[in-house]
């Protein structure tokens, strides 16, 4: 299961390093869109409407990634607060919690793209795009994090039964 475990990190880094990219992607195409427009050399009016979607699609190519280094949005104050076994099981329910709602919002985002894409469902605004455009990174990102909520669910099982240390921001 740790090789597993490991072999999976390293694709959470290639969707974090990729992320990573369109950031540099975006950063540029945005400089250039000011530069063009006070220059008038170009029209890149279309930048804005790329720069939405990849700003959505690095959110949840970085999520899972973050999740499994323990830099996710966390509240620990009260797990820190609790005696040892019971932040242990808080950790249970939270990630228990985390896994059933990725697995739902991966099922209902599938059902929600593939209609999309069975039904040629299109945004026109500057630029004209398929829907599911939109639509597929969060499929791709909530199925990792269900994944990852389950390795992250056997690392507790085999830990010390108190809550994890990663990310804490209390001592």
């Amino acid at each position: 299961m740790q090789t597993i475990s490991r072999a999976y990190g390293h694709l959470l880094y290639l969707c974090f390093s990729l992320a990573c990219l369109i950031l540099l992607a975006m950063t540029v195409m945005i400089c250039a869109d000011v530069f063009t427009r006070n220059t008038g050399l170009a029209d890149l009016s279309w930048s804005n409407e790329i720069s939405e979607t990849m700003l959505s699609a690095m959110t949840m190519l970085a999520a899972p990634w973050l999740l499994r280094q323990g830099q996710h949005i966390r509240v620990d104050i009260l797990l820190q607060a609790l005696p040892a076994r019971a932040g242990w099981v808080c950790e249970w329910v939270a990630d228990l919690l985390g896994f059933a709602c990725s697995v739902a919002l991966a099922y209902y985002g599938w059902l929600v793209t593939h209609e999309s894409y069975q039904g040629g469902g299109m945004i026109t605004k500057t630029l004209v795009t398929p829907e599911w455009w939109g639509t597929a990174p969060w499929v791709l990102s909530f199925s990792l994090l269900s994944i990852e909520f389950l390795f992250r669910m056997d690392r507790l099982r085999r830990s010390e039964h108190r809550p994890r240390h990663d990310a804490v921001s209390a001592s």
